[in-house]
């Protein structure tokens, strides 16, 4: 069941998280035992594409979809599933729910006709395994290393893991980076268009075969803390200045400590700085509307208000707790 979807960024913006009720007893209870699987997919235009994998998650109910945010213009769809954390990571619900929805997502896309402005290594581009309230984040990345040994050995695709499912805590950036994940194949529209380029891979992955599938791509999943994703709207067609900003935002180019970001054109006359915030309780999205409002003002550009791409955490863990109170009815 998904009881909460976001409809494409270009109609509806999530710009804020509201601010959290204290929660009740039973709410501290349920917190110890539940843990978040975000799951990024190159896809939003294919409905029928997007109602198989709907339709796969639903056949793991203790594993509900939480969320969902589709974007067309970027052509991908976030999906956030919560359920309750076993001790065995092998048999844990969200695994097999995620496992299935992986499934369906390489049969459903090709790669290679798939065309959007986000960045991405494959059909399957992105899941991270969050820890939430009393679960240990080494727990979690066990569920993350379990998935990723199935991705590589029954489905047959190069799998990377990062984070707490590596062995040396490998970012995600990292990883990114050395797939060169960041540079469009068609610079001149600013678009990912087609399948890898080759099937010789930069590094070995982790679990999988030692190549990138045409049709498929390669798979990277890993197991953090909590982040949160927030983009900001810029009204310009200068890729260049508002790459410039997006560095000077980031904690790597001397900006917001905790922040990385990046320029993506979405629609005509506007690039967004999209930002992953890893600490967001040190630096949050309003943080980083202030600083990109401060940089594009110096250049002379206008801004829009910045959005975030999903539920705070205790809204994630709200709206589970909701669902769950209302199956029991």
């Amino acid at each position: 069941m998904i009881i909460s979807g976001h409809m494409s960024t270009s109609t509806w913006y999530n710009t804020k998280h509201p601010k959290n009720n204290s929660p009740s007893h039973k709410t501290k209870m349920l917190k110890q035992m539940l843990t978040c699987c975000k799951v990024y997919i190159s896809e939003s235009r294919n409905r029928a594409a997007l109602n198989a994998i709907d339709r796969a998650a639903k056949l793991f109910p203790d594993a509900p979809i939480i969320n969902k945010f589709e974007d067309e213009t970027y052509n991908r769809v976030g999906y956030t599933l919560v359920s309750e954390m076993g001790l065995n990571p092998i048999s844990c619900p969200l695994k097999n729910a995620v496992f299935e929805m992986v499934r369906t997502a390489f049969e459903a896309i090709d790669l290679e006709m798939h065309c959007g402005s986000h960045p991405r290594v494959g059909v399957v581009d992105h899941i991270c395994f969050h820890p939430l309230d009393g679960v240990s984040l080494d727990h979690v990345a066990g569920v993350a290393k379990s998935l990723a040994a199935d991705v590589g050995s029954k489905l047959e695709v190069a799998t990377f893991l990062y984070g707490a499912a590596h062995n040396e805590r490998r970012s995600l950036d990292k990883i990114r980076r050395d797939l060169g994940y960041f540079k469009p194949n068609n610079s001149i529209e600013n678009q990912w268009a087609g399948g890898p380029q080759s099937e010789l891979l930069q590094l070995n992955p982790d679990e999988g075969p030692p190549r990138a599938l045409s049709r498929k791509g390669v798979v990277v999943i890993g197991a953090t803390q909590w982040v949160d994703n927030y983009n900001v709207p810029i009204f310009s067609n200068d890729m260049a200045t508002v790459r410039k900003i997006a560095k000077r935002v980031s904690g790597r180019g001397g900006g917001l400590k905790s922040v990385q970001s990046m320029a993506l054109a979405h629609g005509e006359g506007v690039i967004e700085v999209a930002c992953n915030l890893l600490e967001p309780n040190k630096v949050g999205g309003e943080q980083v509307q202030i600083e990109v409002e401060r940089l594009a003002k110096e250049e002379g550009m206008e801004v829009g208000k910045g959005y975030y791409t999903d539920l705070s955490k205790n809204e994630i863990i709200e709206s589970y707790l909701k669902l769950i109170h209302c199956s029991e009815r």
